[in-house]
Formats: C-alpha cells, structure tokens, sequence
C-alpha cells in the first residue's frame, strides 16, 4: 500500500530535511488540492504531520486539518506533537482515523498502551525513528531527534505487544528526506521478528526501484513524501509496481 505524506506548516504544503524547520522546502498548491490529486491516482491511506503543533500543541493547525481529515475514500492518519489524551481525542473528534504518536510512545509507554486500550489497535500508530549504531543497536531519539531517550527499539515493542499494537511507522533516520534509497535490511527484520504488526516503511524513497526493493520484506505501507511532491515517479507507478494493488 502506498501512503503519501504531507507535511504542514501555517496551513502550508512542507518538507523538512532529516526533521530540520531550518531545512524547509515549500510546495505551491494547497494541501486540499494535493490531497484530492492523491485520492484520484488511486490512494486509500493518507498520513498528515502538523509540524505546528509538533513544535506547540497549542498551535495545532485544526482549521486545516479539519478540511482534510474526513474523506470518503480514504483512511486519514494524523501526528505532529501528541503529548497527552486529550490531544488524541481531539483529533479523532475532528475527523482523524488514527492518531500517530512518536516521542511520547517512546517517554510513556504505559499512557500510550492505555491508550490503545481505550481507543482500539486501529486508532493508534506509533512512528517510530530509528538510529542504527555501528555495532546495529536501533535506539529511539525523540524531540525531533535531538534527545537519546536511551530506549532500544526490542524493549519497547515488547510492551506494545502485551498492549495490542497494530500500526507502527518506522524510519530509519539516516535516510529521511535523502531520496537515496531505504533501509531494505531494517525492514526485512522488523517484519520477520514482529509479523503480527502492519509496518510501515518511511524515508529515503527516491525511485520506483526503491519502492520494488521493500516488496519481499513484509512491509504492509510505504510513506512517500518528497519523492512525489517532486515528481520522481506519479503516485499511480508506486501503486502499480506494489503487489495486490
């Protein structure tokens, strides 16, 4: 399945690079139009990141949001600065199918397995960014990268598995934004060591061949941002090159 991303800021079309605000590149259409270019070359998984509200809640872009979140044909996943419940109830009162969840998932995972509780396995993703070490430890940076939470990836999908998880969003950070190719080894690994979870495969797609390379690894979703915002392939070649499209 593919999954294009878009990334806000001030109700505008975004990319940072490796999650840098000083790195923006921005885009001249509207987020609406995008969206509806999207549903139309076949997509039926959309993924939102208010960088807004990632950096202060209290910002979040619910006026755009809200013009995106319910659409008919497509299943609409929205993160960006998820720090208590009451966050995660807004989003799903304004529309959202799910809520993606990242550092907190990493500081406070007991809130965010009560969570998954409450609100189901399908209501919650946990985005994960993973920093691979020379010796290939994944350890977990939160904050935009900037904080080690000293949390190995191992240890803390042990406790979402007790919990239910369902949807994971993993990246790779060594990649994101490079449109140099992903991470094939990481994934062949995290799908075979966790086969009940629907993973999904985020940073560094470039190319089709790209998309093609993660097929035998058992990912369930590809995250395509930049690569379509730039016009490396359409989004109707991603969805035809991945099998049971």
């Amino acid at each position: 399945m593919m999954i294009p991303a878009i990334d806000l800021i001030n109700g505008d079309v975004v990319r940072l690079f490796q999650g840098d605000y000083a790195q923006k590149t921005n885009y001249q259409y509207t987020v609406q139009e995008r969206q509806q270019t999207y549903a139309n070359s076949g997509a039926t998984v959309m993924h939102f990141v208010d960088l807004d509200g990632a950096k202060d809640s209290t910002k979040r872009q619910l006026d755009t949001l809200k013009t995106v979140v319910k659409h008919p044909s497509m299943t609409i996943q929205v993160g960006g600065g998820v720090r208590c419940e009451d966050d995660v109830k807004q989003l799903l009162d304004l529309g959202a199918d799910r809520v993606v969840i990242g550092s907190l998932a990493i500081k406070q995972p007991d809130l965010v397995s009560e969570w998954l509780k409450t609100y189901g396995s399908d209501k919650i993703v946990l985005a994960l960014d993973i920093k691979i070490d020379e010796q290939g430890n994944k350890t977990l940076p939160t904050h935009g990268w900037i904080e080690d939470s000293g949390v190995n990836l191992e240890d803390l999908l042990a406790q979402y598995q007790d919990a239910g998880i369902k949807h994971v969003l993993c990246t790779d950070i060594s990649k994101d934004g490079t449109l140099t190719g992903t991470n094939v080894d990481l994934y062949y690994e995290v799908c075979k060591n966790y086969p009940d979870i629907q993973w999904q495969a985020s940073g560094g797609i470039g190319s089709l061949d790209d998309i093609k390379a993660l097929i035998p690894t058992g990912v369930s979703g590809v995250i395509l941002g930049r690569s379509l915002l730039e016009g490396k392939f359409t989004l109707e070649e991603a969805i035809a090159c991945w099998p049971n499209a």
